[in-house]
């Protein structure tokens, strides 16, 4: 293998060839050194309702105590957590943690199904759910084994407006489906828990902090596990990175990316917190005009999005009112940017987009590019410190610097494994401790890697994995349909688009039905765009399905 580390001589200034990690630093001892150090510094805010870092620690601590006297959950119990950016999120995550428990994230707009099957291999005993989706679990409750559901609603944490935004929100606007669940916790009653009555947990560095579920090319998904030490040792590899632009306490880092996505949970909620920043939760980024609006009320520092997000802003004329002269970095990851993305975002801000890359299985991060960039290189950035990278050919095998290959990672970031999945996790980390991506990349001779293209036909939908497998074996269930093939297409807006190959049973199936039953069994950006009958799908001798051919 190779012993040289081109990239050690291109890092920013001031950045450490080798980091020195604190075994004893875990995520709440984060927390808890942050809560000290900027008290009375506001850490987030969301609909212009503001919370400290005092008011924070305290009411964490109040879920914290209510999860452990009320509800009697342990430590390394699992915990599921449905929402989107509110405020309560964060004191919901940072109060699990601290009572020793597996943070399971889901995104709050699964449907039934890909819900049932995290619930169900995550084994988590409770779940604080978005009031919007609850009746998503009320659809698979009697095939969960959850004893506890805590309900919150989007105004739980805004006073007086907040109730008024609950009522509008359910009853003069409609956007709160009904469901059928039973004894369920409201949010608000687990915060009037007294703080004495939190009981510190001892939590080490190899303790579960979260379960972070990635696609699977079986069209399940598995859950990363990742540790206290694995995520805690990346924030401090990010940091080493930024350590010229970052200056603590006074940083204000815009957070439209979902918390339940680990970009979003360690690159901003995480390094926010312990860099004692500010971080502007928005809830709804897709409502381009309000998240414009809210750019203009903060003289923000970071920004961070996915090629669509910064997509969307640049084609709203009013973007050109929102002030950047306060903005020091503009990063982008999740997905690839696009070249003329990265320019008008340089023309209308001043300042390069600097692309990352990273994983679930990564804690997220992986590569990122250095600050000193004056222009966008359409690569990846190079390897932050303590992290290898080794691309190698079929036969695992490495490659010479300029050749494509697949990427494989070791570092302290890299998960535990796949919970419960020894052959999974077997087959993703080698005998070295290195993590098999899947993806192909190229990494050139001053250390700066290239995504080229992906092993594994990995659809990349908004930043948002699909996975064709998953696709192909839900419409497959359909009555109508014998079998289908699924591909990804280029797309504008989205960066790819799913479209399915359909082969039918009944002729007079339509894709009207078969988009209206994708539609009851996908998440929204897994959903077709194109949807093609075929009378048979092309395969080899041996009878696999060639989606080469489908491609081409």
């Amino acid at each position: 293998m190779r012993t040289k580390k081109p990239w050690l001589k291109h890092y920013p200034d001031g950045t450490p060839k080798v980091l020195e990690f604190d075994p004893r630093r875990t995520l709440v001892t984060l927390l808890d050194e942050s809560e000290a150090k900027y008290s009375s510094h506001l850490a987030f805010t969301n609909f212009d309702v503001s919370i400290d870092y005092t008011k924070i620690a305290e009411d964490s601590r109040s879920f914290a105590a209510y999860l452990q006297n009320v509800l009697g959950l342990k430590k390394g119990d699992r915990i599921a957590m449905m929402m989107p950016n509110l405020l309560q999120y964060p004191i919901a995550i940072f109060g699990a943690l601290r009572a020793g428990l597996i943070v399971v994230n889901v995104n709050p707009l699964y449907t039934p199904r890909e819900l049932k099957h995290q619930l169900q291999d995550s084994g988590a005993k409770a779940i604080i759910i978005f009031e919007n989706s609850a009746h998503v679990l009320s659809a698979i409750n009697d095939d969960v084994q959850i004893e506890h559901v805590i309900i919150t609603k989007i105004g739980d944490y805004l006073g007086l407006k907040g109730y008024l935004m609950n009522f509008i929100l359910k009853y003069i606007k409609r956007m709160v489906p009904s469901h059928k669940l039973k004894n369920t916790i409201p949010f608000k009653e687990t915060l009037e828990r007294p703080v004495a009555d939190f009981n510190e947990v001892i939590i080490s560095v190899d303790d579960l902090a979260f379960l972070q579920y990635t696609g699977a090319t079986t069209g399940l998904s598995k859950g990363s596990m990742l540790s206290h030490g694995n995520v805690a040792a990346n924030i401090e590899q990010l940091k080493s990175m930024l350590n010229d632009v970052v200056e603590e306490g006074t940083e204000i880092w815009i957070n439209a990316l979902p918390m339940y996505h680990i970009y979003s949970l360690v690159v901003l909620v995480f390094s926010g917190y312990d860099a004692g920043g500010l971080n502007v939760l928005v809830t709804n980024p897709r409502d381009t005009k309000g998240f414009v609006n809210e750019l203009k009320k903060w003289p923000f520092t970071f920004f961070n999005g996915v090629n669509t997000l910064y997509e969307s802003l640049l084609n709203h004329p009013d973007i050109v009112n929102v002030d950047f002269s306060n903005m020091k970095l503009s990063g982008t990851g999740g997905s690839a940017c696009r070249q003329s993305t990265a320019e008008r975002w340089q023309e209308l801000t001043g300042k390069v987009l600097l692309e990352g890359y990273g994983l679930s299985e990564t804690s997220p991060s992986v590569t990122v590019s250095p600050n000193y960039l004056t222009e966008f290189n359409g690569k990846v950035g190079m390897p932050i410190p303590n992290t290898e990278i080794s691309i190698r050919d079929d036969d695992g095998n490495e490659v010479t610097l300029g050749e494509r290959g697949e990427i494989c990672v070791r570092g302290p970031q890299v998960m535990k494994g796949y919970w419960g999945n020894e052959e999974a996790t077997s087959e993703a980390i080698d005998e070295d401790g290195f993590f098999k991506t899947g993806d192909i990349g190229i990494l050139d001779k001053k250390g700066f890697l290239s995504i080229v293209d992906r092993k594994k036909d990995m659809i990349l939908v908004s930043g948002f994995n699909v996975y064709p497998n998953e696709i192909e074996d839900v419409v497959s269930m359909h009555p109508d349909i014998i079998e289908t093939a699924c591909i990804g297409l280029p797309n504008k807006r989205t960066g790819e688009s799913v479209k399915i190959y359909v082969v039918k049973s009944n002729p007079s199936l339509t894709e009207k039905e078969v988009l209206k039953y994708c539609k009851e069994n996908l998440t929204g950006y897994k959903i077709p765009k194109a949807i093609e009958f075929i009378a048979e799908l092309p395969k080899s001798n041996v009878g696999k399905v060639l989606r080469r051919a489908l491609r081409e």
